[in-house]
């Protein structure tokens, strides 16, 4: 492989904005493939997939070449030295580039590797936790956290059938595979940019990950319903439920962040979704308003995010112990305050993208001790790890209130 200067460059440019201006990871790369118009394909893949590589193995990288946080530009060098190194690149007679000891690099990477927190490239409090919730589990979720994420589709059945997607997809010459045990999902079989395809465009599926496609189907919504998505975001779950419910009854969407239902109203314009109605969370009373009023309830609560690492390696670096300690008060408030709205003998899903019991099962238990949790039978709950699944690491209960 021929290492082309714009485009190392351009790696090199987003990591200096990830590591040491904070950026995220997602929004930097979207940036830089917008940088030359003359990139084709393979160098927006190059470009996207190197920063991600580089993102995910910080740790093992800067070790292996000797440096300390804050980077500056000649340790970013020495670190994309390391990375090409390791795959087998020859490095160009770049003044950047400083004189590459291969066989130390080698040797260092076999050496740090017998050592979890450098071989699976985490800050030594998420492996001490990790260990401390997971046991002998941990060192399969976390080597399993650190793979790159298949892209999954779900379609939109409220436009089309899985099967006949795939039939379309194939005309765009993208080419996917069912997935068995998910019923609206398809993977691709290699990656390729969906968005730019008309079934995109015609609202015919959204990128969703597979263990995400659970949850709706989890909190046995029908036709007709009012069902309201606690912290709907930009909507992926919202507008499954839209397709589950096929656009009959009411979805109250709602979210303390505006700009995010503003995503999802988009959205729901594209995928014909037609039953959801946007409400921003300004206060209790919103919450108050709906008192015993919904038949069902997601609360798709904040976490984390440990169990989604594999498509958001900077998390690894932004996540604080402290922050940990934080969401999850903020998880158990938002268990006691929505489920109040949940009608007698209905349903509520708590669910999140972390696989830690301590935000997942340990806080259904606690709610359910609880004086606010009394009212409440937990019919079922499903762990999904992705070393098991092959997809994101998740968690989800589904409770009953009980009748009056």
């Amino acid at each position: 492989m021929r290492l082309h200067r714009n485009l190392v460059f351009a790696v090199i440019d987003g990591l200096n904005e990830i590591f040491n201006e904070g950026a995220y990871a997602d929004k930097v790369v979207q940036k830089l493939l917008k940088r030359d118009k003359r990139w084709g394909s393979r160098d927006r893949s190059f470009v996207a997939e190197t920063v991600y590589e580089i993102v995910r193995w910080k740790r093992l990288y800067a070790e292996i070449a000797e440096v300390r946080d804050p980077f500056s530009r000649e340790n970013l060098w020495r670190i994309f030295a390391v990375w090409a190194t390791l795959r087998g690149i020859s490095l160009p007679d770049w003044k950047q580039i400083v004189p590459t000891p291969t066989r130390r690099i080698k040797g260092r990477f076999d050496e740090l590797s017998k050592i979890r927190k450098y071989k699976e490239s985490i800050p030594d409090w998420l492996d001490e936790l990790g260990q401390k919730e997971l046991s002998a589990i941990w060192d399969k979720e976390i080597n399993a956290l650190n793979q790159q994420a298949p892209v999954v589709l779900r379609a939109n059945t409220l436009k089309i059938s899985r099967d006949k997607l795939r039939g379309v997809l194939e005309d765009e010459n993208i080419d996917t595979a069912f997935i068995k045990g998910y019923a609206d999902a398809l993977q691709l079989v290699e990656r390729a940019n969906v968005f730019s395809t008309e079934a995109f465009k015609n609202g015919m599926f959204e990128v969703q990950d597979a263990s995400s496609q659970l949850v709706a189907d989890f909190l046995d919504v029908q036709p007709g319903q009012r069902v309201v998505d606690t912290c709907a975001g930009a909507g992926g779950k919202t507008l499954h439920l839209a397709a589950l419910m096929q656009n009959k009854g009411q979805i109250i969407a709602m979210d303390i962040y505006e700009k995010k239902l503003k995503e999802l109203k988009r959205r729901a314009r594209r995928a014909g979704a037609h039953n959801i109605e946007p409400r921003v969370i300004e206060s209790t009373k919103d919450i108050k308003k709906l008192h015993g009023k919904a038949d069902r309830v997601l609360i798709d609560a904040p976490c984390s995010g440990l169990g989604v690492l594999s498509r958001n390696p900077d998390a690894k670096w932004k996540l604080q112990p402290e922050f940990l300690d934080k969401i999850k008060n903020t998880q158990s408030e938002i268990l006691e305050s929505y489920s109040k709205m949940v009608k007698p003998e209905g349903k509520l899903v708590y669910a999140t993208c972390s696989i830690l019991p301590s935000e997942n099962q340990d806080q259904v238990k606690k709610f359910i001790s609880s004086e606010a949790g009394r009212n409440f039978t937990m019919i079922k709950d499903k762990k999904i790890l992705s070393h098991q699944s092959g997809y994101d690491g998740f968690y989800m209960a589904l409770l009953e209130r009980k009748p009056e």
